[in-house]
Formats: structure tokens, C-alpha cells, sequence
């Protein structure tokens, strides 16, 4: 079958002809997705290489574990979720301290620079940094790659409630952390006292990650 055969064909059916053997129903797969899953990436494990590791083992995984595939959810979050966990456990196992590179800057939410004193880029790239992960996550896929909240939730296995209010509290961690460097935070802390957030955080707690 041509490329061009194979652009015409939705994800979940490329799913199940892989399934059914088709060998090259998956590499579309693959073209169609590897770029937003590597901007994922980057943004998760905030390194380029471990990105690149992380994207190749979840595609690999991905490839193996089609028949568990069930269509219930888009292939997007399906293939999110997979390369998602892999980036934690990468990042957990081979650089639990890895630094944020300027890919993960440049994707940052952006944030005034009041004083023209302090250094940007390394302002944004320590209060990332010092996110909890499940702030993080929640902020990489919802803020940087503008994952709904919904389709987020299911990437991360967690209540909507939870990523709104894991992204709230990440939002106004960073403008604390800018505000603390001399940056205006104006832009930052307008966009988690929001009241959509604070009244769907998680009541079992989930979002104080």
C-alpha cells in the first residue's frame, strides 16, 4: 500500500491492520506522531537524549503491546501514555536529576521579564526544575503542548480534577519561584486563580502532588 493510501486511513484502523499483520500500517503510525511525541518528551525528561531513549522505547513498547490497544481511548492518548511513563521511568533510572534544556524553556508558559536584571531562560528553567513531578507532567502536557484537560487525565492516569489542580498549583509555584528571582508574575498567577480550577481540584487530595 502507498503512503499516500495509508495518510487516507484513521489511527485506529492502522492500529488494527498492525494487529492483523499488515507491516506497515505501524510505520504510519509512527510518522504521524513522532514529532508530538518527542516535544513531549523533551518537555517531560528536559534532556534531548533521554528524549530521543524514551521516544524510541515507547514506540518499541507501543509496536509489541498493539493487541492491548482496545480503541476506547484515541490512539494520541494511547501512544501519550505509554511514551509518558516511559520518560519517568528513564528519567528515574538513568538522571533523576537531569537539567531542562531550551527546548522545555522555550515551550515554558511565558512570564514578563519586570526587572531586565535576571536571566530568563534560567529562571524558568529552575522553577521547572523544582516542580514536583506530578505538577510537571500535568503542566508540560496541558500548558506547553495544549493537551486537554480531559485527554490529559487519561494520559496520567488520574482524575480531571487532579491535573487542573496539579497544573494550578504548578502555575503558581513557577510565578513564586519568578517572583522570588525579580520577574513580574502577573501573567503566571492570573492564569491559575482561575475559578474553574479551585473548584474542580481533586477532593481526595490528589492534586496537592
Amino acid at each position: 500500500m502507498t503512503t499516500t493510501a495509508l495518510a487516507d486511513i484513521d489511527d485506529r484502523e492502522l492500529m488494527r491492520r498492525h494487529v492483523d499483520g499488515d507491516p506497515e500500517a505501524f510505520a504510519e503510525i509512527y510518522r504521524r506522531h513522532r514529532d508530538r511525541m518527542w516535544a513531549v518528551a523533551v518537555g517531560v525528561c528536559g534532556d534531548r537524549d533521554l528524549a530521543a531513549e524514551a521516544v524510541q522505547d515507547g514506540f518499541v513498547s507501543a509496536f509489541r503491546r498493539a493487541e492491548g490497544y482496545r480503541g476506547d481511548a484515541a490512539v494520541t492518548t494511547w501512544l501519550h501514555r505509554i511514551v509518558v511513563n516511559a520518560c519517568i521511568d528513564l528519567t528515574r533510572r538513568v538522571r533523576p536529576t537531569s537539567e531542562l534544556t531550551d527546548e522545555v524553556v522555550r515551550l515554558a508558559p511565558p512570564t514578563p521579564d519586570a526587572t531586565g536584571l535576571v536571566d530568563t531562560r534560567l529562571a524558568v528553567h529552575e522553577a521547572l526544575h523544582a516542580l514536583p513531578e506530578g505538577q510537571r507532567l500535568a503542566l508540560v502536557l496541558v500548558d506547553m503542548h495544549a493537551v486537554p484537560v480531559a485527554e490529559a487525565a487519561e494520559i496520567l492516569d488520574i482524575a480531571p480534577g487532579t491535573v487542573k489542580s496539579r497544573c494550578s498549583r504548578g502555575r503558581e509555584a513557577i510565578g513564586r519561584a519568578l517572583g522570588e528571582a525579580g520577574f513580574g508574575t502577573t501573567g503566571t498567577s492570573q492564569r491559575s486563580d482561575t475559578s474553574d480550577t479551585r473548584e474542580h481540584d481533586d477532593p481526595n487530595g490528589g492534586g496537592h502532588d
